[in-house]
């Protein structure tokens, strides 16, 4: 039996598994809409100003108006949170995903014909990576196939309802058994993982794809990168990386808002190093750090 999902579709609440929004939705015939996925540490939403600010960036590129402003979606957040409580009876760390869409409306592609934006939060248990997992280190796969959408074209920057790219990849590794996909850009560079971004390892130095490269420049990415050089006295750097550059790295890692650090072992048949004794751990350390941390300064943000 699947876990309960709670969903709130305009202010009401109800099942996910209930519909809620009208066929001629944009968000679902054309993918014309935005999101963002938040989770909670200990209770808190985290790094709330963030989400909402790459949550508005991306709107605003689309031409999409977010009706309301942050105080409304964190008390509509509340809202649902305290409902999925109710109905599971028990205390959880939270995934949360919303999904603004331009509307619904007369079918055809021109945007004028949208009536109003329409929002959808769902909220569930959040998935993580089992223990194992994170102690041995997960498997990544190069696509071969497709390759990452162009910053010239749909620019993965925006973070829209459209992940058929991302999507295609993924099948594709995860067809070869690999936990996760490396997805190349179109000039043979790195770019990132389907719903993470991607760091590597040499020595005490960080170094992972530039925005250029055609990514979506996570919120853990963001931390990690500023933490490294501000407060935890790593080198870092933004540079392209092929992946006949992979066997000069001792370690590789992801990050996203889901999973903070996952450490990766394998890329096809390229081994990296895992465990307590790596670079990875530490940051992953320190990343929980920056957390407790953070939490104790965000108290306004506690959901639950």
């Amino acid at each position: 039996m699947s876990e309960y999902i709670q969903a709130n579709t305009n202010g009401k609440l109800h099942d996910a598994n209930e519909p809620s929004i009208s066929p001629l939705d944009r968000g679902f015939l054309y993918g014309d809409s935005v999101y963002e996925v938040l989770r909670t540490y200990d209770g808190v939403l985290f790094a709330f100003e963030e989400h909402f600010d790459r949550l508005n960036r991306s709107a605003a590129a689309l031409g999409i108006e977010i009706p309301f402003d942050g105080g409304v979606l964190i008390t509509e957040m509340r809202r649902t949170i305290s409902a999925f409580f109710e109905k599971t009876r028990e205390r959880t760390e939270i995934y949360i995903r919303l999904q603004i869409s331009r509307g619904a409306g007369t079918i055809g592609l021109d945007t004028a014909l949208a009536d109003r934006p329409l929002y959808v939060l769902i909220v569930q248990r959040l998935p993580r990576w089992s223990d194992d997992k994170l102690k041995k280190g997960i498997k990544l796969s190069i696509a071969n196939r497709l390759c990452r959408n162009s910053p010239q074209n749909l620019n993965p920057a925006w973070k829209t309802g459209n992940y058929l790219n991302n999507l295609m990849c993924l099948r594709e590794a995860r067809l070869r058994l690999a936990d996760e996909v490396v997805i190349l850009n179109m000039e043979g560079a790195i770019a990132e993982a389907s719903v993470c971004n991607l760091f590597f390892v040499k020595g005490r130095k960080l170094m992972t794809p530039p925005a250029d490269t055609g990514i979506l420049e996570g919120i853990t990415r963001k931390i990690v990168l500023r933490e490294a050089l501000r407060s935890w006295d790593l080198d870092i750097a933004e540079q392209r990386i092929y992946p006949d550059q992979l066997d000069e790295f001792d370690e590789c890692f992801l990050t996203s808002t889901t999973n903070d650090v996952v450490p990766v072992a394998r890329i096809d048949d390229i081994a990296f190093k895992v465990g307590k004794k790596t670079l990875t751990s530490t940051v992953k350390r320190m990343f929980a750090e920056y957390v407790e941390k953070h939490n104790g300064s965000e108290i306004e943000m506690k959901v639950f």
